[in-house]
């Protein structure tokens, strides 16, 4: 996890410990899910509170177990490209 970013999780079906509501949606900055039906759902559940988010897919497999460290690395890798630097992020504390 890196400083300065905050990260909430949520689950794409009603009866998900933690289902995505539309304050989730308005919170964040950034949406990601980790695959196409994923994605499906939320812009077929919270379109008119997407307009101005983003909305990324991994295209990752959901079938992981919580924190497994194949998962955890995969998410790395994938996330790279849609996070800020370490050096943004502190130079955006100045």
């Amino acid at each position: 996890m890196r400083k300065g970013i905050e990260v909430d999780s949520a689950g794409t079906n009603n009866d998900a410990e933690n289902p995505l509501s539309r304050d989730l949606i308005e919170w964040a900055d950034m949406i990601v899910v980790m695959e196409k039906a994923h994605r499906s759902k939320v812009q077929s559940r919270f379109r008119s509170s997407l307009k101005s988010k983003r909305l990324i897919c991994l295209d990752i497999p959901d079938n992981y177990k919580f924190m497994d460290p194949a998962l955890v690395q995969l998410l790395e890798k994938k996330m790279a490209a849609h996070l800020p630097t370490k050096t943004a992020l502190n130079s955006s504390k100045t």
